[in-house]
């Protein structure tokens, strides 16, 4: 669980420069902050600690890496742009693997 835990913040941290290089190059303004929802969930983990965090953790990382592969699958084949096409389509295979790592440590959890 803990090796996951760094995988997440190795790689997602990684995306994260490659989203900002890219916001960059085509003049998008992040959001400085995280969404609300976001906001919320980390909220709720703070209040969790041992097994409780673990498991709730992992059900989050599943519904999120669900969710992320969907929309990369998506931007991978339709998006207009070509670097956002191409920035999809290089993450993709990583979230795939984030997703496939997850499913078999939450129902251990």
């Amino acid at each position: 669980m803990k090796e996951f835990g760094k995988r997440m913040v190795e790689d997602h941290s990684k995306a994260n420069d490659q989203v900002h290089e890219l916001a960059l190059q085509k003049s998008i303004r992040l959001p400085k902050r995280p969404s609300s929802k976001l906001a919320a969930a980390k909220a709720q983990l703070e209040k969790l600690s041992g097994d409780q965090f673990d498991r709730a953790y992992m059900a989050d990382m599943v519904a999120d890496h669900k969710k992320d592969v969907a929309d990369f699958q998506r931007e991978s084949s339709a998006a207009h742009d070509p670097a956002v096409k191409t920035f999809a389509t290089q993450i993709l295979p990583t979230l795939q693997d984030h997703l496939k790592q997850a499913q078999s440590i939450a129902p251990a959890q």
